[in-house]
C-alpha cells in the first residue's frame, strides 16, 4: 500500500511539476495522515493496543522532528534559487534518498542496540545535549557542514545545480537522522515499527512544505517545543538504560531498580502537548504582533 501511494505521488510530480495549491497540498497531507491512522487501526486489530500505541507515538515523534527539517529545506531551496516548478522534483528526490538512508540507519541502529545495550546512555545524553542547545538558541552547524560539502562538489566535481540541491538535502537529512533515529528507539526497537513510523513521517513532508510555506517562519516557538520533546526522549532513553543496566562500573553492572518507567502513552501525551502548545503560542504571538 505504501509503495503504491508513493509511486502515485512520484508519477504526479513527474507529470505535473507545478507548485501544488494550498488545497491540493492539504488534501495530500490529509491523505497521508489518514493512511497512518488506518495503519494504526490495522495494528490494533492484528497486534493489540501496545503495538498500535507504539506506532502512533513513534509516528508523531518522527513527524514533529521532520518538521524541523522543513526550516533547513527552505534555506537550501532559497540559497540555490530553485525555480518553483522544480521544487516538487527536488523535494521528492531528496525525500526518496532520505527514506533509503534512514533504512540503513535503522538496520545499523537495531544491530548496535542488540549488541550493546549501553548505547541508550549515549543516545539519551546526545538528545539531551541537542535539546539544551536548541532551547538556548545555539546555532546548528548542519548548515555550515552542508555548505562545505556543496562547495567542494561544485568546485571540484562540477555537478549541476539540480544535483547539488539534491545532495545538499540528502546530506542535511543524514544530520537530522542522528537525532530522529535514536529518538524513535525510545519508543520501540522493532525494526518494522521503526521503519513504518519513519516512512509515514517522511511521505507527507513534501506536501507539508508547500502547505505551511511562509507560516514556518512565524512559528517562533516551534524550536522550543521540539527541544522539549528531544529532552524528554533523551531522559527516557537514559532511564531505560538504567533500568536494564549492564555497564560494569554503574551499580556493579546490575539494573537500577529505582529508575522509573515512562510508558509509551505518556510519551505520546508529551509529544502532542509540546507541539500543540508551541504552535498555539506562536500563532497567538503572531496575532499580537
Amino acid at each position: 500500500m505504501l509503495a503504491a501511494v508513493l509511486l502515485l505521488d512520484l508519477v504526479l510530480v513527474v507529470r505535473r511539476p507545478r507548485v501544488p495549491s494550498t488545497k491540493e497540498a492539504a488534501a495530500w497531507v490529509g491523505c497521508y495522515v489518514a493512511l497512518a491512522l488506518v495503519f494504526a487501526v490495522a495494528l490494533l486489530a492484528a497486534g493489540g493496543t501496545d503495538r498500535a500505541t507504539e506506532f502512533l507515538t513513534g509516528w508523531l515523534l518522527e513527524y514533529s522532528l521532520s518538521v524541523d527539517n522543513l526550516f533547513v529545506f527552505l534555506v537550501v531551496i532559497s540559497r540555490f534559487a530553485v525555480a518553483k516548478e522544480m521544487q516538487q522534483r527536488v523535494l521528492m528526490v531528496g525525500i526518496l534518498i532520505a527514506i533509503l538512508l534512514r533504512g540503513v540507519f535503522i538496520l545499523a541502529g537495531v544491530r548496535i542496540i542488540e549488541s550493546f545495550t549501553w548505547v541508550f546512555y549515549v543516545f539519551g545524553a546526545y538528545l539531551v545535549y541537542v535539546a539544551v542547545k536548541q532551547a538556548l538558541g545555539g546555532e546548528d552547524d548542519s548548515g555550515s557542514r552542508e555548505g562545505r560539502i556543496v562547495r567542494t562538489l561544485r568546485t571540484r566535481v562540477g555537478l549541476s545545480p539540480f544535483v547539488l540541491v539534491v545532495v545538499s538535502l540528502g546530506g542535511i537529512d543524514v544530520l537530522f537522522a542522528l537525532d530522529s533515529i535514536p529518538a524513535i528507539f525510545s519508543v520501540t526497537t522493532d525494526p518494522f515499527l521503526v521503519w513504518a513510523c519513519t516512512i509515514f513521517a517522511l511521505m507527507g513532508l513534501r506536501q507539508l512544505y508547500f502547505l505551511l510555506g511562509e507560516l514556518l517562519d512565524r512559528l517562533e516557538y516551534l524550536d522550543i517545543g521540539i527541544a522539549v520533546i528531544l529532552g524528554f526522549i533523551g531522559l527516557k532513553l537514559v532511564l531505560q538504560a538504567m533500568a536494564t543496566n549492564e555497564v560494569p562500573w554503574i551499580n556493579g553492572g546490575r539494573p537500577i531498580g529505582w529508575a522509573p518507567t515512562i510508558e509509551t502513552w505518556q510519551s505520546l501525551l508529551v509529544i502532542v502537548a509540546s507541539m500543540t502548545i508551541a504552535v498555539g503560542a506562536s500563532l497567538v504571538r503572531q496575532r499580537r504582533g
